[in-house]
């Protein structure tokens, strides 16, 4: 199955069409599953006959030899239960399994194509929902409907077929009882839904609730605030309790009123058959009431069984549906069949460039800007939060396409290019450095399989990161989850030695200094000088220090060009930059 089967065939007014067409490559080892299942199932079914047999045998003073075949068969048939269940277990597991991976693959497949606005409109803690809990969803729904659903039809086919065989006079009596256990199921859960709904909302209530009492604890501490924090903790937790006790009485409820009328049933039908057996108005022997009785009990409880199939089955078609919204969403960055990258000397064009975003469209963040940065030039941006510096620079990096005007890339425009082969040139240092867990090793060489550690130390050393490196245990000591292991600046250092190790020949700057200390800023500073020798380098910084030896400042107001120039003329000019020097300088 490809990986894109969902997004190709995704039916979301019929999502359980979507579902056998996940199944559709599996569907030789389903029915070998089914098939298994229905034998490894049998003694549910085979086992009342072959004690009315032995039941008559003795009443009826039978040979013995039959009682020893009766024996013999029900042995059979109860060890034959191992190596089949063993079968079923391993296809079933196979089908589901196999589908469970491809789902995974192409969701993540999905977010990697996706473009950067869908991801800053999408939580990532919504999206890791997907890939765990609804795919987990879809796995457990199929297994348990395949479960529940085998069992109940293979013993309503089984003892239907088998009482037609020795009892057929009763078959009209299964008819009327069978439908009369569903309705009941019916009219219990109708009662049920309601009493659902109110625990599943007060569940999602707490769930919030606990969300932000751990996003909140620095803060709750901080203010001393705990008990007022707890008091709201426990009113949340207080719905749950009488939602859940709520639910739990009306599910009390069906249980004892099912239970109570199966057992009427199954009692009428004990009684009538025995009353037929009898009577002799029908041949039934009494064998075949055991029979009966037993094929009774097992009828209505496999309709009960398929109708509480229901939940499980509407849980696995939402988790579809879910699913299906990141699948088929087509906010997509499209390469294919584009202008192939090879080479990249670096002149970077903005040709009256226009954009804004979605959820403010009268609003251009970036406003007919012109602006061409030469091959190896640097090139800072400055201005107020909400200038347009950011998005500038995600334009640069291909993450956002111009909605007027048009970006160049060496005299190409970008819009016609593979914006993959471009990124193989180009790095990005952000503001803070995204380190996985892993080595040092695997975090500087990130998508890279051809560095030698001759490489890889040459880049740490130009990267100011060789000595703590070392310290920490060299080139494999392992960084911890989201590089927790390390400060700041040795996190930012190991991202320059990321981008060192690249050799790009395009360079972003995005705050890159920040939220360093001042010893770490000079060493990151070291370091950046370094890489961003010989390179075109775009630099958003709100610490001039970082941008005054840049070749060009480009000054931005409410998304356009107001000033460009170098540090000492731009201070000169007494402009916006000037004011901008005056308040980073601070109170003298």
């Amino acid at each position: 199955m490809s990986d894109d089967l969902l997004g190709v065939h995704y039916d979301g007014s019929r999502p359980w069409r979507t579902v056998l067409r996940l199944y559709r490559r599996r569907r030789g080892r389903l029915l070998v599953a089914a098939i298994a299942f229905a034998f490894k199932h049998s003694p549910v079914w085979v086992m009342p006959v072959l004690t009315a047999e032995v039941i008559d045998i003795v009443v009826q003073r039978r040979p013995l030899e039959r009682l020893w075949l009766a024996a013999g068969l029900m042995a059979l048939v109860i060890v034959q239960n191992l190596p089949v269940a063993v079968l079923y277990v391993r296809q079933l597991s196979i089908s589901i399994r196999s589908v469970e991976t491809s789902l995974r693959m192409a969701l993540c497949r999905r977010l990697q194509e996706l473009s950067i606005g869908y991801h800053r409109r999408v939580s990532a803690g919504v999206l890791q929902a997907k890939i765990v809990r609804d795919v987990e969803n879809v796995v457990e729904s199929t297994r348990q409907t395949f479960d529940s659903g085998m069992a109940a039809v293979t013993t309503l086919v089984g003892a239907l077929a088998l009482t037609a065989v020795r009892v057929p006079e009763f078959l009209p009596v299964f008819g009327l009882a069978v439908p009369a256990s569903a309705a009941l199921v019916v009219a219990m859960r109708r009662r049920m839904v309601t009493r659902n709904a109110e625990f599943r909302t007060e569940v999602e209530r707490l769930s919030a609730r606990v969300s932000e009492m751990t996003h909140l604890v620095p803060v709750t501490r901080a203010h001393a605030v705990e008990e007022r924090e707890l008091d709201r903790m426990g009113f949340t937790l207080t719905g749950v309790r009488e939602a859940g006790m709520r639910l739990d009485v009306v599910n009390g409820w069906f249980g004892a009123l099912a239970w109570i009328t199966l057992q009427l049933l199954s009692v009428a039908c004990l009684v009538g058959a025995a009353w037929v057996a009898w009577t002799g108005v029908f041949e039934v022997s009494p064998g075949d009431v055991v029979m009966l009785s037993s094929y009774f009990v097992a009828l209505t409880g496999s309709v009960t069984q398929l109708m509480t199939l229901a939940p499980v089955v509407t849980k696995g078609l939402e988790s579809i549906r879910s699913m299906g919204e990141v699948l088929t969403d087509d906010d997509l960055e499209r390469n294919e069949g584009k202008r192939s990258v090879h080479e990249v000397a670096g002149a970077i064009t903005f040709e009256r460039v226009g954009f804004a975003y979605a959820d403010a469209p009268g609003r251009q963040v970036v406003a007919d800007l012109s602006l061409a940065v030469e091959p190896g030039e640097t090139v800072a941006l400055v201005g107020a939060s909400g200038s347009g510096k950011s998005t500038v620079l995600n334009m640069v990096i291909g993450f956002l396409q111009p909605q007027q005007g048009r970006i160049l890339l060496d005299g190409v425009d970008m819009s016609t290019l593979d914006l993959r082969g471009y990124r193989q040139h180009l790095a990005v240092v952000p503001q803070e450095s995204l380190l996985f867990e892993g080595s040092v090793r695997d975090n500087v060489t990130y998508g890279r399989t051809d560095i030698t550690d001759d490489a890889l130390v040459a880049a740490l050393v130009g990267a100011n990161a060789l000595a703590f490196v070392e310290e920490i245990g060299g080139l494999d000591a392992l960084v911890g989850e989201r590089g927790a292991s390390l400060s700041g600046g040795q996190r930012q250092r190991i991202a320059i030695a990321r981008a060192l190790v690249r050799d790009p020949s395009v360079l972003v700057l995005d705050e890159a200094t920040s939220a360093l200390d001042a010893e770490s800023e000079r060493l990151v500073q070291e370091a950046l000088g370094r890489l961003m020798r010989g390179r075109t380098t775009l630099v958003v910084a709100h610490r001039l220090s970082t941008i005054r030896g840049a070749d060009r400042i480009v000054v931005m107001a409410g998304g356009r060009v107001v000033e460009t120039g170098r540090h000492a003329d731009l201070v000169a000019a007494g402009g916006h930059y000037a004011e901008i020097a005056r308040i980073s300088a601070g109170p003298r």
